[in-house]
Protein backbone atom coordinates (compact mmCIF):
# COMPACT_ATOMS: atom_id res chain seq x y z
CA UNK A 1 0.00 0.00 0.00
CA UNK A 2 1.18 3.40 -0.88
CA UNK A 3 0.93 5.46 2.44
CA UNK A 4 0.49 9.79 2.86
CA UNK A 5 2.50 10.29 5.44
CA UNK A 6 0.86 13.22 6.15
CA UNK A 7 -1.75 10.98 7.41
CA UNK A 8 0.02 8.09 8.92
CA UNK A 9 -1.73 7.86 12.51
CA UNK A 10 -1.01 5.49 15.46
CA UNK A 11 -3.51 5.35 17.87
CA UNK A 12 -3.23 3.16 21.08
CA UNK A 13 -5.80 1.38 23.04
CA UNK A 14 -7.28 0.89 18.92
CA UNK A 15 -9.62 -2.01 19.71
CA UNK A 16 -12.54 -0.34 21.28
CA UNK A 17 -13.95 2.65 22.75
CA UNK A 18 -13.22 5.89 21.02
CA UNK A 19 -9.90 4.45 20.08
CA UNK A 20 -11.22 2.37 17.78
CA UNK A 21 -13.61 4.94 17.00
CA UNK A 22 -11.07 7.69 16.16
CA UNK A 23 -9.32 4.55 14.48
CA UNK A 24 -12.58 4.37 11.85
CA UNK A 25 -13.41 7.97 11.64
CA UNK A 26 -9.88 8.69 10.25
CA UNK A 27 -9.69 5.69 8.40
CA UNK A 28 -12.59 6.90 6.73
CA UNK A 29 -11.20 10.63 6.18
CA UNK A 30 -8.11 9.03 4.18
CA UNK A 31 -5.96 8.75 7.11
CA UNK A 32 -3.74 5.15 6.95
CA UNK A 33 -3.95 3.99 10.61
CA UNK A 34 -2.11 1.56 13.02
CA UNK A 35 -4.04 0.58 16.06
CA UNK A 36 -2.21 -1.04 19.18
CA UNK A 37 -3.63 -3.00 21.79
CA UNK A 38 -3.57 -6.34 24.05
CA UNK A 39 -6.02 -8.06 22.01
CA UNK A 40 -4.95 -8.85 18.58
CA UNK A 41 -8.39 -10.56 17.93
CA UNK A 42 -10.14 -7.03 18.08
CA UNK A 43 -7.00 -5.14 16.17
CA UNK A 44 -7.18 -8.15 14.10
CA UNK A 45 -10.90 -7.68 13.48
CA UNK A 46 -10.78 -4.03 12.74
CA UNK A 47 -8.03 -4.24 10.39
CA UNK A 48 -10.00 -7.12 8.24
CA UNK A 49 -13.11 -4.54 8.00
CA UNK A 50 -10.80 -1.72 6.83
CA UNK A 51 -8.42 -1.77 4.51
CA UNK A 52 -6.62 1.51 5.36
CA UNK A 53 -6.26 0.25 9.34
CA UNK A 54 -3.01 -2.00 9.95
CA UNK A 55 -1.86 -3.26 13.89
CA UNK A 56 0.41 -3.93 16.13
CA UNK A 57 -0.08 -5.90 19.39
CA UNK A 58 1.12 -3.85 21.80
CA UNK A 59 0.65 -4.24 25.94
CA UNK A 60 1.85 -0.15 27.13
CA UNK A 61 2.91 -0.98 30.09
CA UNK A 62 6.00 -2.47 28.82
CA UNK A 63 8.93 0.06 28.07
CA UNK A 64 10.85 -1.99 25.38
CA UNK A 65 7.69 -3.44 23.66
CA UNK A 66 7.10 0.44 22.68
CA UNK A 67 10.10 1.18 21.36
CA UNK A 68 9.80 -1.60 18.90
CA UNK A 69 6.65 -1.20 17.27
CA UNK A 70 7.09 2.25 17.09
CA UNK A 71 10.15 1.34 15.37
CA UNK A 72 8.21 -1.00 13.25
CA UNK A 73 5.79 1.53 12.20
CA UNK A 74 9.27 3.41 11.15
CA UNK A 75 10.54 0.94 9.07
CA UNK A 76 7.41 -0.15 7.44
CA UNK A 77 5.61 3.07 6.98
CA UNK A 78 7.79 5.99 8.38
CA UNK A 79 7.01 8.56 11.22
CA UNK A 80 3.36 9.15 12.09
CA UNK A 81 1.95 12.39 11.91
CA UNK A 82 -0.41 12.09 14.24
CA UNK A 83 -0.16 9.87 17.50
CA UNK A 84 -3.25 9.05 19.95
CA UNK A 85 -1.93 7.66 23.40
CA UNK A 86 -5.21 6.60 24.14
CA UNK A 87 -4.92 3.19 26.11
CA UNK A 88 -6.14 3.73 29.58
CA UNK A 89 -7.94 1.13 32.05
CA UNK A 90 -10.72 2.23 34.72
CA UNK A 91 -12.20 0.47 38.05
CA UNK A 92 -14.02 2.35 40.86
CA UNK A 93 -12.49 2.00 44.36
CA UNK A 94 -14.52 3.40 46.97
CA UNK A 95 -12.68 4.44 49.90
CA UNK A 96 -13.68 1.82 52.17
CA UNK A 97 -11.83 -0.79 49.85
CA UNK A 98 -8.53 0.48 49.20
CA UNK A 99 -7.20 -1.71 46.86
CA UNK A 100 -3.09 -1.23 46.95
CA UNK A 101 -2.54 -3.44 44.04
CA UNK A 102 -5.43 -1.42 41.80
CA UNK A 103 -4.09 1.75 42.65
CA UNK A 104 -0.52 0.04 40.83
CA UNK A 105 -2.36 -1.36 38.08
CA UNK A 106 -3.82 1.92 37.12
CA UNK A 107 -0.96 3.90 36.78
CA UNK A 108 0.90 1.27 35.16
CA UNK A 109 -1.41 1.66 32.26
CA UNK A 110 -3.00 5.32 32.32
CA UNK A 111 -0.15 7.01 33.13
CA UNK A 112 3.06 4.99 32.50
CA UNK A 113 1.68 2.89 29.29
CA UNK A 114 1.08 7.07 27.98
CA UNK A 115 4.87 7.71 29.06
CA UNK A 116 5.96 4.93 27.49
CA UNK A 117 4.07 5.76 24.31
CA UNK A 118 5.18 9.32 24.59
CA UNK A 119 9.17 8.31 24.74
CA UNK A 120 9.04 5.53 21.74
CA UNK A 121 7.34 8.48 19.57
CA UNK A 122 9.65 11.68 20.79
CA UNK A 123 12.98 11.41 18.88
CA UNK A 124 11.80 10.71 15.53
CA UNK A 125 8.74 13.39 15.54
CA UNK A 126 11.46 15.82 17.21
CA UNK A 127 13.85 15.27 14.76
CA UNK A 128 11.33 15.71 12.00
CA UNK A 129 10.41 18.88 13.50
CA UNK A 130 6.54 18.25 12.54
CA UNK A 131 3.77 16.20 14.46
CA UNK A 132 0.91 16.01 17.13
CA UNK A 133 0.59 14.24 20.24
CA UNK A 134 -2.98 13.23 21.64
CA UNK A 135 -2.58 12.12 25.20
CA UNK A 136 -5.77 11.29 26.36
CA UNK A 137 -6.60 12.09 29.80
CA UNK A 138 -10.08 13.21 31.54
CA UNK A 139 -12.14 15.25 33.16
CA UNK A 140 -11.85 13.35 36.29
CA UNK A 141 -8.34 14.70 36.18
CA UNK A 142 -9.37 18.48 37.28
CA UNK A 143 -10.23 17.57 40.74
CA UNK A 144 -10.54 14.62 43.40
CA UNK A 145 -14.20 12.38 43.01
CA UNK A 146 -15.34 10.12 45.45
CA UNK A 147 -14.38 6.33 44.02
CA UNK A 148 -12.39 7.41 41.06
CA UNK A 149 -9.29 7.78 43.34
CA UNK A 150 -6.93 5.34 41.49
CA UNK A 151 -8.46 6.58 37.93
CA UNK A 152 -8.27 10.36 38.43
CA UNK A 153 -4.98 10.54 39.76
CA UNK A 154 -3.29 9.04 36.88
CA UNK A 155 -5.29 11.47 34.65
CA UNK A 156 -4.58 14.68 36.77
CA UNK A 157 -0.79 12.88 36.46
CA UNK A 158 -1.08 13.54 32.41
CA UNK A 159 -2.73 16.48 32.15
CA UNK A 160 0.51 18.10 34.51
CA UNK A 161 2.93 15.91 32.34
CA UNK A 162 1.50 17.46 29.49
CA UNK A 163 1.39 20.71 30.18
CA UNK A 164 4.89 20.70 31.00
CA UNK A 165 6.08 19.32 27.93
CA UNK A 166 3.57 21.44 25.98
CA UNK A 167 5.91 24.79 25.16
CA UNK A 168 9.43 23.04 24.86
CA UNK A 169 7.91 20.46 22.48
CA UNK A 170 5.74 23.15 20.14
CA UNK A 171 9.37 25.04 19.91
CA UNK A 172 10.73 21.81 18.30
CA UNK A 173 7.81 21.99 16.20
CA UNK A 174 5.79 18.72 17.57
CA UNK A 175 2.36 19.53 19.50
CA UNK A 176 1.76 18.09 22.33
CA UNK A 177 -2.18 18.13 23.39
CA UNK A 178 -4.47 16.93 26.08
CA UNK A 179 -7.85 15.61 25.50
CA UNK A 180 -10.37 15.59 28.25
CA UNK A 181 -13.85 14.37 27.60
CA UNK A 182 -16.53 13.92 30.16
CA UNK A 183 -18.50 10.63 30.17
CA UNK A 184 -18.33 8.55 27.16
CA UNK A 185 -19.85 5.25 26.70
CA UNK A 186 -17.63 2.04 26.77
CA UNK A 187 -17.27 -0.94 28.66
CA UNK A 188 -15.22 1.17 31.17
CA UNK A 189 -18.16 3.38 31.88
CA UNK A 190 -20.62 0.87 32.03
CA UNK A 191 -19.08 -0.04 35.78
CA UNK A 192 -20.37 2.96 36.67
CA UNK A 193 -23.60 2.84 39.22
CA UNK A 194 -24.54 6.06 39.10
CA UNK A 195 -26.15 8.23 36.08
CA UNK A 196 -23.68 10.06 34.30
CA UNK A 197 -24.29 13.75 32.95
CA UNK A 198 -24.41 14.55 29.46
CA UNK A 199 -23.05 11.17 28.38
CA UNK A 200 -22.01 10.73 24.59
CA UNK A 201 -21.10 7.76 22.28
CA UNK A 202 -17.63 6.75 21.73
CA UNK A 203 -18.36 7.65 18.32
CA UNK A 204 -19.46 11.23 18.97
CA UNK A 205 -16.42 11.85 20.65
CA UNK A 206 -14.14 10.78 17.80
CA UNK A 207 -15.73 13.12 15.74
CA UNK A 208 -15.23 15.99 18.67
CA UNK A 209 -11.42 14.98 18.54
CA UNK A 210 -11.04 14.51 14.80
CA UNK A 211 -12.80 17.85 14.32
CA UNK A 212 -9.87 19.89 16.81
CA UNK A 213 -7.06 17.98 14.68
CA UNK A 214 -6.65 21.60 12.36
CA UNK A 215 -6.24 23.74 15.31
CA UNK A 216 -3.39 23.94 17.97
CA UNK A 217 -5.32 24.73 21.05
CA UNK A 218 -3.44 22.76 24.15
CA UNK A 219 -6.79 21.04 25.55
CA UNK A 220 -9.51 19.19 23.51
CA UNK A 221 -12.43 18.91 25.56
CA UNK A 222 -16.06 18.10 25.47
CA UNK A 223 -19.13 18.48 25.98
CA UNK A 224 -18.57 21.62 26.72
CA UNK A 225 -21.61 22.12 28.81
CA UNK A 226 -20.51 19.46 31.37
CA UNK A 227 -16.73 19.86 31.20
CA UNK A 228 -16.67 23.58 31.81
CA UNK A 229 -18.70 22.81 34.93
CA UNK A 230 -15.85 20.66 36.13
CA UNK A 231 -13.07 23.25 36.10
CA UNK A 232 -15.37 25.85 37.60
CA UNK A 233 -15.43 23.31 40.44
CA UNK A 234 -11.62 23.23 40.33
CA UNK A 235 -11.34 26.67 40.88
CA UNK A 236 -13.85 26.79 43.72
CA UNK A 237 -12.55 27.09 47.57
CA UNK A 238 -12.52 23.65 49.09
CA UNK A 239 -15.21 24.16 51.34
CA UNK A 240 -17.42 24.60 48.88
CA UNK A 241 -15.94 22.57 46.36
CA UNK A 242 -16.43 19.76 48.80
CA UNK A 243 -19.85 20.49 49.88
CA UNK A 244 -21.14 20.64 46.27
CA UNK A 245 -19.17 17.39 45.66
CA UNK A 246 -21.20 15.93 48.49
CA UNK A 247 -24.78 17.05 47.17
CA UNK A 248 -24.11 16.31 43.49
CA UNK A 249 -22.68 12.73 43.76
CA UNK A 250 -24.67 12.03 47.43
CA UNK A 251 -21.06 10.78 49.05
Amino acid sequence: MTVDKNKLAWITGGGSGIGKALAIGLSGLGWHVIVSGRTESKLKLLSMEHSSIDYLVLDVTDKLANVKVFDSILNQWGSPSLVILNAGDYTPMAAENFDLDLIHKLNSVNYLGVINGLASALPAMKAAHKGQILIMSSVAGYCGLPDAGPYGATKAALINFAESLHIPLKKEGVLLRIVNPGFVSTKLTEQNDFKMPAQISAEKAAEKIINALDNDSFEITFPKRFTYIMKLLRCLPYRWYFYLVTKITGK
